[in-house]
């Protein structure tokens, strides 16, 4: 018995300074990544983005000569065009990519008050946006920072790489129109609760719960308690009310689209989606700011929030809760795609 306690005592000593060293050096790179980060806004000049990148390809296939007399020329151009000013109207390019709690808002509530004190009825705000929904009121919150922009009467695009699914598409329908890259996912107008009820669980262990309210429904289906008839159908009432008011929206914004054909809580991808009349072109990104900076400067924005350490862990662990459950949904996804 002696040699057991020893041995365990020896094993949970090393356990106790594992953890202790993870947790450390996860405490460093935090506090290190936290002191190279501040609070503000990031603006990134777009247009002067392609032209380095198209400049550097372009010198490697010259010749040292040409290299030379090519960057000359090009310091020429820029301090003559730095003189001259620009005349083009300006576009505004924010990224989004969603969690189930919307996390960015906060940024992109900022960065869309930036852009409205500048932004004129002749400029764009484009959205590159990825989101798979989440939490209604929060993905609600996040739409009405876009709904801010077309109150403006500013022109706003909205571009899907990837998707724009159930909260990401109530942000997507916001725009004056819709770019999606071809497998792009769309759609899922839909509202979903799920909820574990371990009520059986606890009464085969002789596990009471006790639940007092005050309010015929101040809590319906919960997890501990036993779920009746009348919590179901008041739960699904509830659902029913906030799935009429994600159509409504959609309706308002998109009001060419039949609501009540897409409105089933599928999702469509992008040639599809455009049938569906859920997306105006077949676009991705890289293609519609190449193609707008012909016409318009374009100026990345972006908003920089600095968290403390705390928050900063706990980010990072729901970070990958969710990255574990959107991967699942991918999964889901992927599993019916043709083989």
């Amino acid at each position: 018995m002696t040699e057991f306690l020893l041995d365990y005592g020896a094993f949970l000593l090393k356990a106790v300074t594992i953890v202790v060293a993870i947790v450390v050096v996860i405490a460093v790179a935090a506090a290190a990544g936290r002191k190279g980060s501040q609070d503000g806004l990031e603006v990134e000049h777009l247009n002067q983005k392609f032209r380095d990148l198209a400049g550097s390809l372009r010198r490697a296939l010259l010749s040292k000569a040409d290299q030379k007399k090519d960057a000359k020329d090009e310091k020429r151009r820029a301090k003559a065009e730095g003189k001259a000013g620009s005349a083009r109207h300006r576009g505004f390019v924010v990224h989004f990519k969603g969690d189930l709690k919307a996390s960015h808002v906060p940024a992109l509530a900022e960065e869309v008050s930036a852009i409205l004190d500048v932004a004129t009825p002749d400029d764009r705000v484009i959205v590159c946006l990825e989101n798979y929904g989440g939490v209604v009121h929060e993905h609600g919150l996040a739409a009405s920072q876009l709904v801010r922009i077309r109150n403006a009467g500013i022109p706003l695009y909205v571009c899907v790489d990837k998707v724009a699914a159930s909260g990401g598409y109530l942000m997507a329908c916001v725009a004056t129109r819709i770019y999606a890259a071809p497998f792009a996912i769309l759609g899922s107008i839909g509202v979903l609760a799920q909820i574990p009820n371990f009520n059986r669980l606890l009464d085969s262990h002789g596990v009471g719960f006790e639940q007092i309210t005050a309010g015929r429904y101040k809590r319906t289906v919960t997890m501990f308690g036993e779920n009746t008839d009348e919590d179901r159908a008041k739960l699904k009432e509830e659902l029913e009310d906030v799935h009429t008011l994600f159509k409504n929206m959609v309706a308002e914004y998109r009001p060419a689209l039949d609501i009540e054909s897409v409105a089933t809580g599928e999702h469509w991808y992008g040639t599809r989606a455009l049938e569906k009349q859920l997306a105006d072109e077949l676009k991705t990104s890289d293609e519609l700011l190449r193609e707008l900076a012909g016409d318009l400067d374009l100026y990345e924005v972006a908003y920089k929030i600095k968290q403390p350490l705390q928050k900063r862990l706990m980010a990072n662990i729901d970070s990958a809760l969710e990255r574990l459950s959107a991967g699942r949904w991918q999964r889901d996804l992927e599993s019916r795609l043709p083989r």
